[in-house]
């Protein structure tokens, strides 16, 4: 990315710089700007710029004075803070443990600016850096040769002890017209970002460049990605949920916010197959339930369309109030994807699941008939599979003639467990539950660490008619948001910040990654990209942003670890061989290790720079709707189109999807 280095501006000035849409990132140099403590503060609460805090003391009337305005800033919420390694030992340790207590990243910086010193005096400057607590190591001396330049880049081939990688970690050029190249080669080589100047005039220093020259060399025709005021379509899986629920109910229930997709419309052709009046009233659903009792329907055959999770929702309600057997078909890749362990959980509850067709193999899959009545009482199902089945039995114990106890162990998806309770919630069905993990994970509220749940279901329950809002869905909102972080910015309204939906995650992925995140107003998300480095996730909890995310991996700096892979292979593709191949078909370095993914990923301006852009050609969906959406994010930093085989499959989800 370009920093725009900024000095003797004043507040207004600053905010109309910011204000241009080639500023990606700016340095406010506060010894040299004439701010206010005030102005100070402001300025690094409020903007959406990614901005790096620079103080010199030598530009100050004393090194105290310096270090109070880096204070402010950090204080405020200042992105990056830059500090010379030559500054006082308490002063260093000071400005350490105030960044790392505010969340801001570390610039240690080493300067020369009389001549570019030898190989090992370097070394040892970049070396003190990250001994210093750098996140980021800033390298600058003055060359006088093409040898002067030569030597400050081969610092990107460094090998520094307890350092893992360079990648996204170091800034190294050279001042002076002999190192004008370098600070344009820096990126190339993996620099997070690069310094220039409004105008020649504005220089900060010999040989920099100016914003536009920069802007121009390193985009080309390029235009920024922009995403702004966009709505989300409706969850799917709230509403398929809420569909349901409201088709078992008493009355008419009216559900806002819907939005049309192939999984939910199967959801309400089985209300209407249920006996339930549906009427669709321009954005809300008007649906008339069948007041749902024990063994009161004979459903024959129902089609669950393509939706793996209405399928799985409808085996056990139906089993609860079926007269003992039917039949669940469906079309698509449905048919090819087994219905992992379903048959044996539903056997705990005295259900049998096989497959229709003769020698189908050990796998159920669709079609299925189902024999038996649900039976209520106490059992103990493995959660490895998903979540899926185990909603549709919270949905379908409740309507037993008596109480039930369900506990859930090595849980997986587990976010989606709590949106089937507080969707039930809404239609008056009461459900208890306890969750068991260790301390950490009771204090922290992080479910990768919980072991097992137990629900305490009350029989004999009957589903009232609700009015609500169906929330957003995160799924489809991942892929805008991972396209703004990497090419631009989005703005998406409507969404809910504290929702229960498990890819909600994707806004904690992107803060661990670098971009800036940030709420307008209730319900209105906006990122914006910033220097991207490597992450760590577990997505075990929400399998569904695995493409999105591998794509997002791919513009990180460094190795990005996913967990999560044995989730995949029964999705709509088996989605870990997909996105792998997807990967290296693109020229991504990434592989397979145990349960995660883990890809080798270069900044955006590394990509362009270094001729290292994703490859175009042909590309296969594997009629899998999440694929088609992180393909064409993708497609934002190809070298040439992207023709995938099947878009139709986009509808499952997101019909109108665009970026």
């Amino acid at each position: 990315m370009i920093c725009t280095s900024l000095q003797n501006k004043t507040y207004a000035e600053i905010l109309e710089i910011l204000g241009d849409p080639t500023v990606e990132m700016a340095e406010i140099r506060l010894d040299l700007c004439p701010l206010s403590d005030g102005e100070i503060e402001e300025l690094f609460s409020e903007s959406d710029t990614p901005l790096i805090a620079t103080c010199r003391a030598d530009g100050c009337a004393s090194p105290e004075e310096a270090a109070r305005r880096l204070r402010l800033a950090i204080e405020a919420g200042a992105r990056f803070a830059d500090l010379e390694i030559e500054a006082p030992a308490q002063v260093s340790k000071d400005f350490q443990h105030l960044c790392r207590k505010h969340g801001t990243e570390i610039i240690r910086s080493y300067h020369n600016f009389d001549d570019t010193p030898d190989i090992g005096v370097l070394q040892m400057a970049l070396a003190r850096c990250f001994r210093y607590g750098a996140d980021i190591a800033k390298v600058v001396t003055t060359c006088h040769s093409a040898e002067d330049a030569a030597r400050i880049e081969s610092l990107y081939s460094v090998v520094l002890e307890g350092v893992d990688s360079l990648q996204g970690k170091l800034v190294a050029f050279g001042m002076g017209e002999a190192g004008r190249d370098t600070r344009m080669e820096c990126l190339r080589r993996g620099a997070p970002f690069t310094y220039a100047c409004r105008t020649e005039e504005e220089a900060t220093a010999p040989g920099q460049w100016s914003v536009a020259e920069m802007y121009g060399t390193l985009y080309g025709g390029r235009q920024p990605y922009r995403a702004e005021g966009r709505t989300m379509p409706a969850s799917k899986s709230f509403a398929q949920r809420a569909i349901l629920a409201a088709a078992l109910a008493e009355g008419t229930s009216h559900l806002g916010g819907y939005s049309p997709c192939g999984d939910s419309e199967a959801a309400l052709a089985l209300a209407g197959a249920l006996g339930a009046t549906v009427r669709k009233e321009g954005s809300t659903l008007a649906i008339t339930g069948i007041g749902a009792r024990c063994r009161q329907l004979q459903p024959g055959t129902v089609d669950t369309g393509e939706s793996g999770l209405l399928t799985r929702l409808t085996i056990p309600v139906l089993a609860a109030v079926g007269d003992g057997s039917f039949t669940v078909t469906g079309r698509g890749t449905l048919l090819r994807r087994p219905l992992s362990g379903a048959a044996d959980i539903m056997a705990a509850f005295g259900v049998l699941l096989a497959s229709e067709a003769e020698g189908a193999g050990k796998e159920v899959r669709i079609p299925a008939t189902v024999k038996g009545h649900l039976i209520p009482g106490t059992a103990e199902v493995p959660g490895q599979g998903g979540s899926q089945l185990i909603s549709g039995l919270l949905m379908a114990l409740p309507l037993c003639d008596k109480d039930s106890l369900l506990r859930v162990s090595e849980p997986k998806s587990i976010p989606y467990m709590y949106i089937t309770l507080d969707v039930l919630r809404h239609f008056g069905i009461q459900t208890r539950s306890e969750m068991e993990g260790d301390a950490e994970m009771l204090e922290a509220d992080d479910w990768s660490g919980c072991t097992g749940i137990s629900f305490k279901v009350r029989g004999r329950q009957h589903y009232r008619a609700a009015d609500f809002d169906i929330e957003g869905d995160w799924s489809a909102a991942a892929n805008l948001l991972v396209a703004g972080a990497v090419f631009g910015s989005a703005e998406l309204v409507g969404m809910d910040t504290k929702s229960l939906q498990a890819d909600l995650t994707i806004i904690d992925i992107l803060v661990e990654a670098g971009a800036v995140v940030s709420q307008l107003d209730e319900g209105t998300v906006c990122v914006r990209k910033a220097p991207l480095e490597a992450f760590q996730q577990d997505l075990n909890n929400a399998p569904d942003l695995f493409p999105i995310v591998a794509v997002l991996a791919a513009f990180c700096a460094g190795e990005s670890r996913i967990a999560g892979v044995g989730r995949l292979a029964t999705k709509e593709s088996n989605r870990a061989e997909a996105i792998l191949q997807m990967l290296l078909q693109m020229g991504v370095e990434a592989r397979v290790e145990g349960d995660e993914l883990v890809v080798w990923g270069e900044s955006l301006a590394a990509r362009l720079l270094g001729g290292r852009l994703l490859k175009g050609g042909d590309y296969t969906s594997r009629h899998d709707h999440r694929m088609v959406m992180a393909l064409k994010v993708a497609s934002l930093g190809a070298e040439s189109p992207i023709v995938i085989d099947d878009e139709a499959c986009v509808g499952k989800s997101f019909p109108d999807f665009r970026l």
